[in-house]
């Protein structure tokens, strides 16, 4: 895509450029210069004025589709950029030398002659004013944390940049050589240890209720909420979704008491869950496992002709074992291109093992496995590269994680778990994603802290609170964005009521279906929506799928 193209040629650009492992210089991106944000917004404005201009009503639906997605795009990146500045000019106190730096940066992208002792006696000023900015700082109080983290993003960005200029000149001027790298290493130590003085000024400001977890997020709340659903093409407020949730909950509590019951636990489900836990195979038999279950997957989908297997994508997956201290963080199974087995090794320790075991039961596995390969995340890498890969700037975790779950969803209702012990397995998953929705919205909302989250999946859901623990840090201390958590489910019952709408009614096939959202690669599945049913779209279009019946 043009724009992206664009976007990326601007900011690696204007980003420093370091030397890497082969010995050739690649782009550094750090923080953005105000030189460097100030192109970016003009880019950005430049491509709304030519979308303005286009005749809307005359092209086709899928330009239609791409032409709201980019101009949400640009919108959100628009508004980035706005904060990032807003962020900037309240952290510049802290940094009045930088553009002393930007200015002799600027320099080097042309590979300007550098007036060597200049260069020196204004990197030598640099450290001065550095070094009473330093003091200055030390008698602040505290930053707010995103301030102070904006702040240490800043002098590392500079760091780099001032790195960048030495890289480049240094060795091939003689005179910049020889009057420059001493001036050169001080600063290069000074802002590394200035960038940690900032960093540890960083205090959090937040909603987050106190206990005694120890885990410390920021709730984004309301209106920031609301905000990124409408991104994401979600019609519904957060009230809403925990409502959608508890609903599904519901639906899942009278399918596992079934399955406890049939078991001969009656409604003493935990015992139930907990036998099912201690189904674990022996020591080292967990790959054959994944294999039995990917083919048990394979098989009920062909014979129901529900998708057929792309013969590249069904040979070319492949198998990882996860290393004993990625385990102590995330306790089950990744996937991807590859699936990564968590199975216990000779160095865990007893518990460890055994939680790992546990864990990743042939019942609980029989929920991830195809979520993790073919039909589920490897296809989409596989498909994502053939058909229409531009719009993988529209990517959406709506998209990524709802395709894999909707398959949980679809397989459970054609009968894939047909012992109790295979559906309190799947059930098992399906409750995990209500319960994501409910814990991870009630804290952005203020209302829950971290350890009432905790105590809900250990109690609801039945994790062990080791992984529970896990996930609740990894939920609010991690990389994912707020809404990550609620994708799973929401994306799953969006293709799942886009599968009512279409299939159900003769409409089109599960193949073809299947085959259509995949070839209209990652974006938000009412777009998705929006393609198959050739939707009339207007320039103006805002979110108003409403996907799930509350009745």
């Amino acid at each position: 895509m043009r724009y992206d193209e664009d976007i990326q040629a601007v900011r690696s650009f204007y980003s420093p450029m370091l030397v890497r492992g082969r010995g050739f210089a690649a782009p550094s991106f750090v923080l953005n210069s105000p030189e460097q944000r100030k192109r970016l917004i003009e880019v950005d404005k430049s491509y709304l004025v030519q979308l303005a201009k286009m005749d809307f009503d005359a092209i086709s639906i899928y330009g239609k589709v791409d032409y709201i997605l980019l101009k949400r795009n640009i919108d959100d990146h628009l508004l980035s950029l706005s904060q990032e500045e807003k962020e900037y000019n309240q952290i510049t106190k802290y940094i009045p030398f930088a553009e002393k730096i930007y200015a002799l940066e600027k320099q080097r992208r042309r590979g300007n002659t550098l007036d060597a002792q200049k260069v020196a006696a204004d990197l030598n000023d640099v450290l001065k004013e550095l070094k009473a900015s330093s003091e200055s700082v030390k008698n602040v109080e505290d930053i707010d944390m995103p301030l102070a983290n904006r702040a240490e993003e800043a002098v590392k960005g500079l760091d780099e940049r001032l790195k960048g200029v030495y890289e480049f000149y240094n060795g091939y001027d003689p005179k910049f050589t020889w009057w420059v790298p001493k001036p050169y290493e001080s600063l290069d130590s000074a802002l590394t240890a200035y960038a940690k003085v900032l960093k540890g000024k960083g205090k959090i400001n937040t909603t987050q209720k106190e206990d005694k977890s120890g885990i410390k997020g920021v709730p984004i709340g309301r209106d920031e909420l609301i905000r990124q659903l409408r991104v994401e093409m979600i019609s519904y407020t957060p009230d809403e979704l925990i409502e959608l949730a508890n609903k599904e909950f519901a639906w899942c509590d009278k399918e596992l008491l079934k399955a406890s019951q049939e078991m001969g636990f009656g409604n003493e489900w935990k015992k139930a869950q907990e036998k099912v836990k201690n189904s674990f195979v022996p020591e080292g038999e967990q790959p054959a496992l994944i294999m039995k279950l990917y083919n048990d997957a394979k098989d009920l989908i062909t014979k129901n002709n529900l998708y057929e297997y792309p013969e590249i994508a069904d040979e070319t997956w492949g198998m990882q074992m996860m290393s004993p201290e990625r385990q102590l963080i995330n306790p089950f199974f990744l996937g991807g291109r590859d699936i990564i087995i968590s199975y216990p090794t000779n160095t865990m320790n007893h518990e460890d093992k055994l939680m790992s075991m546990r864990g990743n039961n042939p019942y609980f596995s029989r929920a991830t496995v195809h979520h993790e390969l073919v039909p589920g995340h490897h296809l989409q890498h596989y498909m994502r590269s053939r058909y229409k890969p531009y719009r993988r700037e529209f990517g959406t975790p709506f998209w990524t994680e709802g395709w894999s779950l909707y398959w949980e969803l679809l397989l459970y209702d054609k009968g894939f778990a047909k012992t109790p012990e295979e559906r309190i397995g799947m059930l098992f998953w399906r409750m995990h994603r209500c319960a994501r929705i409910i814990f991870s919205l009630n804290y952005h909302l203020g209302k829950w802290t971290p350890q009432e989250c905790i105590d809900f999946l250990v109690d609801r859901v039945g994790h062990e609170r080791a992984n529970a623990e896990g996930e609740v840090r990894r939920s609010f201390q991690g990389n994912y964005s707020p809404l990550y958590q609620v994708a799973y489910l929401i994306g799953g019952l969006q293709i799942l009521s886009l599968k009512n709408e279409l299939v159900d009614t003769g409409k089109m096939s599960y193949q073809q279906f299947h085959d259509a959202i995949m070839k209209e690669n990652n974006m938000p599945i009412e777009m998705v929506r929006a393609t198959l049913t050739n939707q009339a779209l207007k320039r103006d279009f805002r979110t108003q799928w409403k996907f799930y019946s509350f009745k």
